[in-house]
């Protein structure tokens, strides 16, 4: 096993194990890919400010992410088919996160289920909802999640239609996937995936069949997905989701000022500034370059977390001396997963909290909690503050 220094030492391997279809779908945008590619770009455009002769012992990463108290503020990402990365992805992952001290959030488009993770964690977890048509199975899927004990709601609020990827598209990769002939010959390959897909305990949507009428099976669902996501979402749907879960709940997809106010008069707990990943809207601004104008807006009413291009501690380090209170990552616990597992996604984090610890003790501060904008150089042309 190769030394593990950073994020990308475990994305080369894990796509030397993974099948291109499943890799493609992690590691790709909507359209030209270019909100994908500047969602991490644009972290570089950043600088840090070194400072010497301070106290460096004695630090800690510890933070609390709506209430909860973490290892480092840093959450796992909800990821879509995380169980088809590796045999039991969602359960390994989860595992992880909880070992170390920090938040996993379950996908409603998971392979393993809500009662699965439940069954195989001791401590709650986030579950984050996609808003469908069917709202007598949104409220069961609730329910389940109530009754899961998951501590938080996390409603992914920005695909109320699916953006166009074109690597899914030309991979044939859906539920089930389409097959051919070089999709057949690339998974060959991939005998230790496949191996372990074998002994997997689901590799259909976890959280849908069996939970929903006439979808019995892979073979069904795929058109009962396709027509599912909600176009008529809006304010008034959201307030009510809310009051049907009763708890904590986080609101995911903000990159506009303006639905950041929306969700802050909602109640909600906390907002989550992301663009999906780059998989959605193709041209949007980058997560961290909107962080700075919605911090303006409601950074003192409601709880603001990063998603979207994280890829190292420096990179969280960035987001919160910006004013984020939380950040989420998604291909990089993936990368780990697909990598090595459980341990790869331990890795990932350890990885992480190592660079956050390192970082910030050269940027002259002991806690995260201390960190701001004095400790950055940024760019006069970087927050996102764009005519229209």
């Amino acid at each position: 096993m190769p030394v593990i220094t950073c994020i990308e030492d475990l994305r080369r391997i894990y796509e030397r194990r993974v099948p291109r279809m499943f890799y493609d779908y992690a590691e790709s945008g909507s359209w030209t890919e270019q909100t994908f590619r500047e969602n991490s770009s644009d972290f570089d455009k950043i600088r840090l400010r070194q400072r010497v002769a301070v106290d460096m012992s004695g630090r800690t990463t510890a933070s609390r992410m709506i209430g909860q108290d973490v290892a480092m503020p840093v959450a796992l990402a909800p990821v879509g088919l995380t169980g088809m990365q590796h045999a039991d992805g969602e359960i390994k992952a989860a595992r992880a996160a909880e070992e170390f001290g920090v938040p996993f959030t379950l996908s409603t488009m998971s392979i393993n289920s809500i009662e699965d993770v439940a069954e195989a964690t001791g401590k709650p977890f986030w579950f984050q909802l996609y808003t469908m048509k069917d709202e007598d199975y949104v409220g069961r899927l609730i329910q389940r999640a109530k009754d899961a004990k998951c501590s938080a709601l996390v409603i992914t609020l920005d695909l109320q239609i699916l953006g166009q990827r074109h690597k899914d598209l030309k991979n044939g990769l859906s539920a089930p996937p389409k097959l051919t002939p070089r999709t057949i010959a690339n998974l060959m390959t991939k005998w230790s995936w496949g191996i372990g897909m074998l002994g997997a305990s689901r590799r259909e949507f976890g959280n849908i069949v069996g939970h929903v009428e006439g979808i019995s099976d892979a073979s069904s669902l795929g058109a009962w997905t396709a027509e599912q996501f909600d176009p008529t979402l809006d304010w008034g749907k959201i307030g009510t989701l809310m009051e049907q879960w009763g708890g904590k709940v986080i609101l995911k997809g903000i990159l506009d000022a303006e639905d950041a106010k929306m969700a802050a008069k909602l109640g909600a707990d906390a907002i989550i500034v992301s663009n999906h990943g780059g998989r959605q809207l193709d041209g949007a601004l980058s997560s961290i370059r909107m962080l700075p104008s919605i911090m303006d807006a409601v950074g003192g009413d409601i709880e603001v977390h990063l998603d979207s291009g994280i890829r190292s501690g420096q990179d969280v380090l960035k987001a919160l001396a910006l004013g984020a209170t939380g950040t989420y990552i998604g291909r990089a616990f993936v990368y780990g997963l697909g990598a090595m597992g459980q341990r790869g996604v331990r890795t990932a984090l350890e990885v992480i909290e190592r660079e956050l610890d390192l970082t910030m003790a050269l940027c002259g501060e002991q806690s995260v909690q201390a960190l701001g904008r004095h400790n950055l150089l940024v760019p006069e042309d970087f927050e996102g503050r764009w005519q229209n």
